[in-house]
């Protein structure tokens, strides 16, 4: 049994006892900090072969199928497929990819194999016809698991990778040539610098790359074991130092086991990595791989053209949950069903009034706040863009009352709405659909079902006592009974107003008005606001008709019925 110690405090392990901080690299004059990502890495997807061998339910044909052609229509250009000498399943979607798999000349098949002389073999047999297949064979090399698992030393280490590289070269030229060739000092990260460049050093010696066939050296963060920092440190140190580089193409190869698989690998670019492997939202072993979706997207908000199209992000989102049978978290960058969503009252009324300037600036830039990438990019809409629960404010509302309806409220009539969508956020607990929302709209200030007053018609003509003012007669129904009411005023509305406030027995006064239309065409109808004062209070009615003075006098109606009833 094995005894810990424990802090006094807080119960944990003593850390300095049983975990020790990662070295750090002795590169005093690293250059990646001051560098930025100008140009796409070379992209290949693992999701068939590292991505699959992490799943619960392995893929089947048709999910890897479909998972393939997924890859090849987004554009890459190398697609791990399998590892062939691992298993019958494999072996036989290796032969289907090269026999019917529709494979267009650009584009690699990469299989996966160790460094054992009998599953070379059978990995050759998989790739026969392949058009310059890519035959990725790796090692262990960490002084772990040269210590506790192989029970070597770096020279057995060593020519374990030598024998394997002389081997798949001399099957390649018996096989015709065509092939290329990728080496994995597996376990990079747990490696001593010194050691995995003398063991990769070795094998560009014997596999003699050259410029139309260059070797793929993958470095791969098997186990994510310190900060990000430290992987670049490494990757910066290796490109400096191993032989040939000219002719040897750096690859990552990251996972995210501290959650740092996206920084490590930006960073490791930076540093001067030329290629990237990884999944799709990151799928893999334990906390999984370095997802290239994320990866690519972040290069496109910063102005770089990631050379996948990830256009069709539902698409890509629904085959991956098919073929992993896993699904995809809520806020999971770029393809969340919540990333683009905003329930904060002060980010609905930025990103609300964000939407607006860029209608009017009409430039190419996206500028929205909270919004790092247009929606729309990546082939979702701007529906979801904000959503109203409990936290949201009046910017929200508007931008769906807007969005959604074409009801442009007034600011006023913002923050009285706003607090009537509070009151059944509130007593609901629940998030409210945008249909509710417009909906209570509706119900509240224009058709007012079972509400006292109802306009009914109007006319108005010039006082032939006063030729400055009209006088309006105009028709409504109190508690269904028809009534005639006249006033005066400078116009339709003054004088209408004037004939209500007579009629109910207090005094009106419209601060504010506004219209706009509903719809384009000779049939538009027009929804108009106002902001009325009474009993010391103000209230916002609106009405909506095809004739704007009728929807005007609607809308004084409205108003005077919350008098009323309140």
């Amino acid at each position: 049994m094995i005894k810990q110690t424990y802090h006094p405090q807080d119960g944990m392990p003593n850390a300095a006892v049983k975990y020790q901080p990662y070295p750090q690299i002795a590169l005093t004059d690293r250059t990646w900090p001051s560098k930025t990502i100008v140009t796409p890495p070379i992209w290949c997807s693992v999701d068939l072969r590292d991505g699959n061998q992490a799943l619960i339910n392995p893929m089947g044909h048709d999910r890897k199928a479909r998972m393939f052609q997924l890859l090849l229509d987004m554009g890459f250009k190398e697609i791990e497929i399998g590892f062939p000498s691992a298993s019958q399943t494999d072996f036989d979607f290796a032969r289907w990819c090269v026999e019917e798999g529709g494979v267009p000349e650009d584009v690699s098949l990469q299989v996966l194999v160790q460094c054992r002389p009998e599953l070379i073999t059978r990995t050759f047999e998989a790739l026969q016809g392949a058009t310059k297949p890519i035959v990725h064979f790796y090692n262990s090399t960490s002084e772990l698991q040269r210590r506790v698992v192989f029970g070597k030393d770096v020279a057995g280490i060593k020519q374990i990778a030598v024998d394997a590289a002389k081997m798949i070269r001399d099957m390649a030229e018996k096989a015709g040539g065509g092939f290329r060739f990728e080496y994995s000092p597996e376990s990079f990260t747990g490696t001593e610098l010194e050691v995995a460049l003398e063991i990769s050093n070795a094998v560009i010696e014997v596999m003699q790359p050259t410029p139309d066939n260059k070797l793929i050296l993958n470095l791969p963060a098997t186990v994510e074991m310190a900060t990000p920092n430290i992987y670049a440190d490494q990757i910066e140190w290796m490109c400096r130092n191993i032989h040939d580089r000219g002719n040897v193409i750096v690859s990552l190869h990251p996972h995210n086991d501290r959650g740092t698989g996206i920084a490590a690998t930006e960073l490791g670019l930076m540093a001067g990595a030329d290629r990237v492997e990884g999944t799709l939202f990151g799928n893999g072993e334990r906390t999984g791989n370095v997802d290239i979706v994320t990866l690519a997207l972040n290069m496109f908000t910063q102005g770089v053209d990631p050379k996948l199209d990830c256009s069709d992000i539902e698409r890509i989102k629904a085959v991956y949950e098919y073929s992993n049978e896993l699904k995809i978290p809520e806020r999971h960058p770029y393809v969340g069903e919540l990333v683009y969503t905003a329930f904060s009252g002060s980010h609905q009324d930025a990103i609300n009034k964000g939407m607006k300037a860029i209608k009017v600036a009409n430039k190419p830039q996206w500028e929205v706040p909270y919004l790092p990438i247009d929606p729309q990019d990546v082939g979702r809409s701007y529906e979801a863009i904000i959503r109203i629960n409990s936290q949201s404010g009046k910017g929200g509302i508007a931008y769906i009352m807007q969005e959604d309806y074409g009801i442009n409220l007034p600011r006023n009539l913002q923050v009285e709405y706003r607090d009537e969508i509070q009151r059944i956020t509130d007593e609901e607990g629940v998030e409210v659909q945008p249909k509710r929302i417009y909906e209570h709209f509706i119900e509240r200030y224009v058709s007012q079902p079972g509400a006292r007053l109802k306009f009914v018609d109007h006319h108005s003509y010039v006082d032939p006592a006063h030729p400055g003012l009209r006088i309006v007669a105009a028709e409504i129904t109190d508690k269904g009974e028809k009534k005639r009411i006249e006033g005066r005023g400078t116009g339709p509305i003054d004088g209408f107003v004037n004939a209500l406030s007579t009629y109910l027995g207090f005094d009106m006064t419209v601060n504010d008005y506004s219209e706009h239309s509903l719809q384009h065409g000779s049939n538009a109808s027009a929804i108009s606001y106002v902001e009325v004062s009474a009993k010391g209070k103000k209230l916002f009615g609106a009405g909506i008709n095809t004739n704007i003075v009728t929807s005007s006098l609607e809308a004084i109606v409205s108003a005077a019925n919350r008098f009323v009833s309140e």
